[in-house]
């Protein structure tokens, strides 16, 4: 007779006792995508070729409407050019904007687009997702929760 239980206690504790991490979706504002300036030590112009791919930083606002922080926030969005083909064709995910203080920020990430591919370029659907508690372990505690690549471009 326990053995019939089991599975209907590990039923009912999976729905019971498991709390869900709870995604949030927050607002962007005022995008735009620019090459990467000169300055940029990642923008490597010697490398744009016909087969290469040319930097590009998509930067706008994003705004946490909350009152906690969302934490591994991620941008999507369909980037299309002049003909209104997709630049990253098979994908919407653009990059990650780390974590989201409540209220207005500024936010930057660098992409990087085909070489040739003729402007300008169409920003259709953006949207940013995170969630409301923290989905991965930190190796290091650092004050700047970004990542490398978007640290440069801040």
């Amino acid at each position: 007779m326990p053995q019939r239980l089991l599975p209907l206690l590990a039923l009912l504790l999976l729905l019971i006792g498991v709390n869900p991490v709870d995604a949030a979706d927050l607002n962007l504002n005022n995008l735009g995508l620019e090459p990467c300036s000169l300055e940029d030590p990642r923008n490597q112009p010697d490398f744009a070729r016909p087969m290469g791919a040319t930097c590009y930083v998509l930067s706008g606002e994003v705004e946490n409407p909350g009152r906690k922080p969302v934490v591994d926030t991620d941008v999507f969005a369909r980037i299309l050019d002049a003909s209104g083909e997709p630049i990253l064709p098979n994908r919407t995910r653009v990059g990650s904007i780390g974590d989201v203080i409540p209220g207005l920020q500024t936010f930057a990430l660098r992409l990087s687009v085909p070489a040739g591919t003729p402007g300008p370029f169409e920003i259709r659907d953006p949207r940013a997702r995170g969630f409301k508690a923290p989905v991965r372990n930190l190796t290091s505690v650092d004050d700047d929760d970004l990542l490398p690549l978007e640290q440069a471009i801040q």
